[in-house]
């Protein structure tokens, strides 16, 4: 491999290549264009793939960017059967409304969006930072562009997690608006403001609270239900059964932020126990290794679960 391309692969103070040997037992070192890879023999071999992928990339004009080099390392470091090539060159794509590319990070963003191809219903279910909300927007705007869809429905159980909702100001709108807000973001970040706008203004884009599902039969229509561990179990079942024809739904969740009233069963732990063998309906579960958020955060998910585990013993 060039001594430009080790550089590459190396980074700024060799921080890529730290932070591999953080993952695997090993020990990289290098003089000109010669490497030594040190360690256990099994990781010692998971390092030479990754360095002969990386060669074969690099002659092939594909310098990937420190972010996509660490997100890969850490996922064959979490599945040894990935390669580098496969995850920098392979992943599944979208492109919901050319303003840019969504990639899979990770076997089970990959297996969340093949899911969502194939089954009328979806739930993702995981910590937050894991992309379950993001890339089923993402999902749902390339439907619509590509008219799959006829329009996108988003929504929210409006749960008052210490915070009144009477004290917020403004008219009802503007108070439910804080709990639509990251769906909002999510619609921006993925489509030009003024055609988000647009089709939000047409009602082609509708972005509601969960109460104002009730009644209504959804078709041709892409349904996503965010933070669905706030729903009742009668709100689950009147959401679920809202799905009409040409639909799809997708439910995401994290089961260890429930913020419903003491006593109040969540429709989306109940879900899991009552549809999970139906078919058509896939559940995908996510944890802190599917975090792509600062790498603090998958470290702070850890330390809530094992600090809740010791509670729990």
């Amino acid at each position: 491999m060039p001594e430009r391309g080790l550089e590459s692969l190396f980074g700024p103070q060799d921080q890529n290549i730290k932070y591999l040997e953080s993952l695997l037992s090993v020990r990289v070192g290098g003089r000109g264009a010669e490497l030594l890879v040190e360690g256990d023999e099994a990781d010692v071999a998971i390092v030479e793939r990754i360095l002969k992928d990386y060669g074969q990339l690099f002659n092939e004009g594909r310098t990937p960017s420190a972010n996509e080099l660490r997100t890969a390392f850490k996922q064959i470091a979490d599945d040894r059967t990935s390669s580098l090539r496969e995850l920098l060159t392979g992943q599944k794509r979208i492109n919901p409304a050319g303003r840019k590319q969504v990639t899979a990070k990770g076997p089970n963003q990959k297996r969340y969006m093949e899911a969502i191809e194939n089954n009328d219903i979806v739930f993702g279910i995981g910590p937050a930072g894991t992309g379950k909300t993001y890339l089923a927007v993402a999902m749902a705007v390339q439907y619509l562009m590509s008219k799959r869809v006829n329009r996108i429905v988003l929504a929210r159980p409006a749960v008052e997690a210490g915070e009144k909702l009477g004290f917020l100001p403004g008219d009802l709108q503007d108070k439910v608006d804080p709990y639509l807000r990251p769906l909002y973001d999510a619609l921006f970040d993925l489509m030009d403001y003024e055609r988000a706008t647009k089709f939000l203004e047409k009602r082609v884009i509708e972005v509601a609270p969960l109460a104002f599902m009730r009644g209504r039969t959804l078709a041709d229509a892409f349904i996503i239900l965010d933070e669905a561990q706030n729903t009742t179990s009668e709100q689950m079942k009147m959401f679920l059964t809202r799905i009409g024809f040409g639909s799809k739904a997708v439910i995401t969740g994290d089961v260890t932020q429930i913020d419903l009233p003491s006593g109040r069963k969540s429709g989306l732990v109940e879900a899991q126990r009552v549809v999970s063998n139906i078919q058509g309906i896939e559940f995908i579960h996510f944890d802190e290794r599917d975090v792509v958020r600062h790498q603090l955060v998958m470290m702070i998910i850890r330390a809530y679960d094992e600090h809740n585990k010791k509670i729990s013993l």
